[in-house]
């Protein structure tokens, strides 16, 4: 299940997508958006799905190496721990669920970017799978640890695996990262769960919906006051991006009653470390505090609860 911070993303996503289309209906771009959220969970079979492929293509290099001409010893006897674990025994056991990992077959074999071998030839060069195969102890620590490291560090940052991803969404590369983590978790938990939505509840997904829609509706009011208080700098200087968090943030602290200003506050300055530039995320943080500032005077912040202000 999705963090807000994770629903923060994906709707400034969808408003960046909003504001290019511009004749889009706000309607049209929430369903986009809530579709945008949900596909989290089809990327999560899709990336376990490469790894049932990679598998796979595992089983028939070690088999295709006994027939060489010449085979070496660890040619006829191979070392088969990356294919005899308790990680692949307990993703692939159930049939139901590698009949739905491959129906995604298409991401990786309907192309010739030749992405399965190409990474499965990484891994086996690596010193993670070097290290892995000549460790003595064998214990399911052992598989989360070395598949948490080679999902992370090699598949899923592979540029050939990015571009495959993109095709089908420009967002899910930032996705990989929480899927990772609950593939992981799943192993960990010994429960394959494949959620029919990635909100942990009503209340998450209205938060989405409203962050989005109220964002776009005070669009122009919002867009005044980062010109006010961005004295020095034209509109256009800007970034687009940029531009968005201040006006998501600006939408959570005039009317979400029940979210903290500080919380709103602190979660826009995460979220500009890895979208910003150092020198704008300093930017935003002061300018999104000297609008909390203004508000106050003003009497515009209304939140319900104690301690909200």
């Amino acid at each position: 299940m999705i963090s807000r911070r994770h629903i923060r993303l994906k709707v400034m996503q969808s408003l960046y997508t909003f504001k290019s289309k511009k004749d889009q209906s706000i309607l049209n771009g929430e369903k986009d958006m809530l579709k945008h959220i949900e596909d989290i969970s089809k990327l999560q079979i899709v990336v376990i799905s490469f790894l049932l492929f990679l598998f796979r293509h595992a089983q028939n290099f070690f088999e295709e190496n006994k027939s060489k001409f010449l085979p070496k010893d660890e040619d006829i006897n191979p070392n088969l721990r990356f294919i005899d674990n308790s990680f692949y025994k307990f993703f692939f056991k159930n049939k139901t669920h590698i009949s739905m990992y491959e129906k995604y077959s298409f991401f990786w074999n309907d192309n010739d970017h030749d992405i399965i071998r190409k990474i499965f030839m990484e891994i086996i060069k690596s010193d993670l799978y070097i290290k892995f195969l000549n460790d003595r102890e064998v214990s399911d620590e052992k598989d989360i640890k070395f598949f948490n490291n080679i999902l992370n560090d090699i598949i899923l940052n592979n540029k050939i695996l990015h571009h495959i991803l993109e095709e089908n969404s420009i967002y899910w590369i930032d996705d990989l990262p929480f899927v990772a983590t609950i593939i992981m978790g799943n192993f960990k938990n010994q429960k394959v769960i494949i959620p029919k939505s990635v909100f942990k509840n009503q209340s998450d997904k209205k938060f989405a919906k409203d962050l989005f829609k109220l964002t776009i509706k005070n669009d122009l009011y919002y867009e005044k006051i980062i010109i006010e208080k961005a004295k020095n700098w034209d509109l256009d200087r800007i970034a687009i991006m940029d531009q968005i968090m201040i006006k998501m943030a600006f939408c959570e602290i005039l009317n979400m009653s029940e979210l903290p200003v500080k919380v709103s506050l602190n979660e826009y300055i995460e979220i500009s470390k890895y979208y910003s530039t150092s020198k704008s995320k300093m930017f935003i943080n002061g300018l999104i505090d000297s609008a909390i500032k203004d508000f106050n005077k003003q009497n515009k912040i209304n939140k319900v609860g104690r301690g909200l202000m």
